[in-house]
């Protein structure tokens, strides 16, 4: 338990550190990008140069670039991530609403991929060199290589246009009034394809980790002497060679918890999910740079906490990790 804490500790340190460089170097550039909210306000609906000045002024945009800094990193001391430009509203509020979709999206696409990989890893690694290792190997790089849009567009087709099996996109039926269970059994229909799309792609990735490293913890010397005892190849493959190979996996869950937040972007776009990914989206089209300082920010915080718990969960299925933290 000390071990744990004095690991929390510091991550947590650290953590401050990072997310202060990423809301800094994420304010520096949005604002080095061309254009701002009045220009695509005017854009979309046409003004004068009185109207324009006053959307300046009132949105705080002729103040200069470090007033605004200095501005915004007070109020984020305060919890306060501002005022949205595009939809009128407080930035919290708005990230709230569309936080639970996107964590459902992410949480189920990393138990798939993380859960179904490693079960196809380890059914691969059991037995290297067999006709199922090199057929999941070549199916998992076949896989891995496939962009996430196009194997969302195909299962729509497929699975929502041609079959009609599933919706095509959306998170629950628009005012179905369900409620209780018939309203959570919609919602996971609705989710069905987004979060196939988004775990198969990373699926691939778990899959070969595992193979790879069970391939690799078959030559070690633990190992052969199971063997030699005599023990049962099932006990051997489960306690031996798959729990030393879990530990990589581990590793990588935290690092692709980023790749994954940004995967959903895209398949939050396909499927018309209301989550983080399309909220940015939107951002992005209003030029809405509070709103997408906060969103950036919520997921920076998202990541570092799966690393942290990463972290925590690899001092426990590894003592070396915590006892040298301790000892730093």
């Amino acid at each position: 338990m000390t071990r744990a804490l004095i690991l929390l500790r510091r991550r947590l340190v650290g953590s401050i550190f990072v997310l202060l460089i990423v809301v800094i170097g994420s304010f520096l550039l949005l604002e080095a990008a061309p254009g701002d909210a009045v220009d695509a306000y005017i854009v979309s609906t046409g003004g004068d140069a009185g109207m324009i000045e006053l959307l300046r002024h009132r949105w705080g945009l002729d103040q200069s670039e470090l007033t605004r800094l200095a501005n915004y990193l007070w109020a984020l001391l305060h919890l306060d991530l501002g005022q949205s430009i595009t939809f009128s509203r407080p930035i919290r509020e708005i990230i709230l609403e569309r936080l639970p979709t996107t964590l459902i999206l992410m949480g189920s696409a990393t138990a798939l991929s993380f859960g179904l990989g490693s079960a196809l890893g380890i059914f691969a690694g059991a037995r290297p060199g067999s006709f199922r290792d090199r057929f999941l190997s070549i199916g998992s790089l076949a896989l891995y290589a496939v962009p996430g849009f196009w194997l969302g567009l195909v299962l729509i087709v497929v699975f929502a246009v041609d079959l009609r099996w599933l919706p095509i996109g959306g998170i629950e039926t628009i005012a179905s009034g369900k409620a209780g269970f018939s309203r959570s059994a919609d919602i996971a229909t609705h989710l069905v394809l987004p979060v196939s799309a988004l775990g198969f792609i990373y699926l691939a990735l778990y899959l070969r980790m595992m193979r790879a490293g069970m391939a690799e913890a078959w030559r070690q010397d633990f190992v052969l002497a199971a063997r030699a005892r005599g023990l049962p190849r099932r006990r051997i493959v489960l306690a031996h060679v798959a729990r030393n190979a879990l530990l990589p996996l581990v590793t990588m869950l935290g690092l692709q918890s980023a790749q994954m937040l940004g995967g959903s972007v895209v398949i939050e776009s396909v499927f018309a999910v209301p989550g983080l990914g399309r909220l940015a989206q939107e951002a992005v089209a209003g030029r809405d740079t509070p709103l997408l300082l906060g969103i950036i920010l919520v997921s920076a915080v998202l990541v570092v906490a799966i690393n942290l718990l990463v972290d925590l969960a690899y001092a426990f299925l590894d003592p070396r990790v915590g006892a040298s933290e301790a000892g730093a």
